[in-house]
């Protein structure tokens, strides 16, 4: 049986309101059939459910449609193959489910798998499909993925790493359907810390299964992990310039200044230091990363970025990136960062006739207006849809603000956020308990099963267990770390 669960905001800003209006309801129009099972597809034009963004974005849309959120979680792991690989993405056409095995398409896979498994109450069986799931695809992962037998994971094609029409790609296959390596090219096989990360991932998720089923195997997995994050480091960490690089066919690093350390971050894979060294001096670099609307695919000061408007991981700033963002900066301790990132997304959408695109220009913030197919900026006289309802984009902007007004699980804990400066009140029901937070701009007050347990000042993040036993204080408005209460 699934757990009941539920999310409900509503607060004092008629903007942030129409935006969290907006967002839940195009979320309903990207809700697919697939045969009998509801998925939640990427929308935009989009119609597939991707390994790169559709278990997370079902995940973020979990206390809406608890069953959406599960089928996109289960799905994948119903039509791994034998051999352990992953499909990159599946569709349903013409009454026909069809898991498809020419990318990988990233790996946004394990923790939103956990979550699920703590919302659906740890059900033991459940574990143990996980762990044999993600057991099978790291084994496949070093078996099929380190050709060079150098310790470092290889990408085959853009699609792999989701970098649709990216620069730094140079001259590899979008696609790639082999389970061989491609010959005769300069960029691929590429050394990638992105698949390094997806190794390092799935250890950490397999430690954390191990604990919950009282498996000594825990241990191990963690140390795994850990000697996939000292590879890493080691490398493709490159100390003189603060960044990670990957390495072309010939193991000469791919000297593109690109955002994918802020993925490697979202998956756990560098160290404190290395993630405060691409913080202080990329991310929040205006002439990189913290654009006016920050996070570009590519630097903006590198070569080899691109301003396209359409779907190009050259440039402009990914709904995608903005949903990934806000776990890899809370892994890390930036905390205070999120609700800078979020403000960014509310106002660019919001000045902008509340359209939900893919991307945003990095300069302006302006949603970059495109449609699926074209490859053009379209103008206000065209007749071609402009794009909206982008599933990505749409999930993050309810993800930033629950992580800014709102409540959040969070594998069996629990995160109370509220700025100050609106009066908001955020209902949910999840665990088995009913959470409450209300605000009037200035204090919080946050109640358990009817009980109310703390006041507070705004501008904080309150950590509980599941029954509102208070574990963390996290400021959100200033680079401080979490402190014990």
């Amino acid at each position: 049986m699934l757990m009941d669960t539920l999310a409900e905001f509503t607060c004092s800003d008629p903007m942030i309101q129409t935006l969290y209006d907006q967002a839940l309801s195009k979320c309903e129009q990207n809700i697919r059939l697939f045969g009998t099972t509801p998925v939640l597809v990427e929308g935009g034009g989009y119609n597939k459910i991707w390994l790169e963004t559709q278990p997370m974005g079902g995940e973020m849309y979990a206390l809406y449609r608890p069953d959406v959120a599960w089928n996109n979680i289960r799905l994948f792991m119903d039509t791994q193959r034998e051999d352990g690989r992953l499909p990159g993405s599946i569709q349903y056409l013409d009454g026909v489910l069809e898991p498809q095995f020419n990318k990988f398409q990233g790996f946004c896979f394990p923790y939103p798998a956990l979550q699920l498994l703590y919302l659906r109450g740890l059900k033991h069986q459940e574990l143990m499909d996980l762990k044999h799931c993600l057991e099978s695809w790291d084994a496949y992962l070093w078996r099929a993925r380190d050709t060079r037998h150098h310790g470092v994971l290889e990408s085959f094609c853009v699609y792999d790493t989701g970098e649709d029409a990216c620069t730094r790609y140079g001259d590899a296959p979008n696609w790639w359907t082999e389970e061989h390596a491609p010959e005769g090219l300069t960029t691929v096989p590429m050394a990638s810390m992105d698949l390094m990360s997806w190794s390092c991932s799935a250890r950490e998720a397999l430690a954390h299964l191990c604990r919950l089923l009282n498996d000594p195997e825990s241990d191990a997995w963690t140390r795994r992990a850990g000697e996939v994050r000292e590879t890493i480091r080691r490398r493709l960490w490159d100390e003189s310039a603060g960044t990670c690089f990957d390495q072309d066919a010939d193991g000469n690093p791919i000297r593109i200044l690109s955002h994918n350390p802020l993925r490697c971050m979202y998956w756990g894979a560098f160290s404190q230091s290395m993630a405060d060294r691409f913080v202080r001096e990329h991310l929040l670099n205006p002439r990189e990363f913290w654009t006016p609307m920050p996070l570009p695919s590519i630097a903006v000061s590198d070569p080899a970025f691109r301003n396209a408007p359409e779907n190009n991981w050259s440039g402009q700033p990914e709904g995608l990136t903005y949903q990934r963002a806000i776990l890899a900066l809370e892994r890390y301790g930036y905390h205070e960062l999120v609700p800078v990132l979020g403000r960014h997304l509310i106002r660019s959408i919001s000045e902008n006739g509340y359209l939900f695109t893919q991307q945003f220009d990095p300069f302006t913030g302006e949603p970059s207006r495109v449609g699926f197919t074209s490859h053009a900026p379209l103008g206000k006289d065209s007749n071609e849809p402009v794009q909206d309802a982008y599933g990505p984009t749409l999930l993050a902007v309810l993800e930033y603000l629950a992580h800014m007004y709102g409540i959040r699980p969070d594998l069996g804990q629990v995160s109370f956020s509220f700025l100050s400066g609106i009066a908001f009140t955020y209902h949910a029901r999840f665990y088995g308990h009913d959470y409450r937070l209300e605000s009037n701009g200035c204090e919080a007050f946050l109640s358990v099963d009817g009980h109310r347990i703390l006041e507070h000042p705004c501008g904080y993040r309150i950590r509980t267990t599941m029954d509102g036993h208070i574990l963390y204080v996290i400021p959100l408005e200033s680079i401080k770390k979490e402190t014990p209460v």
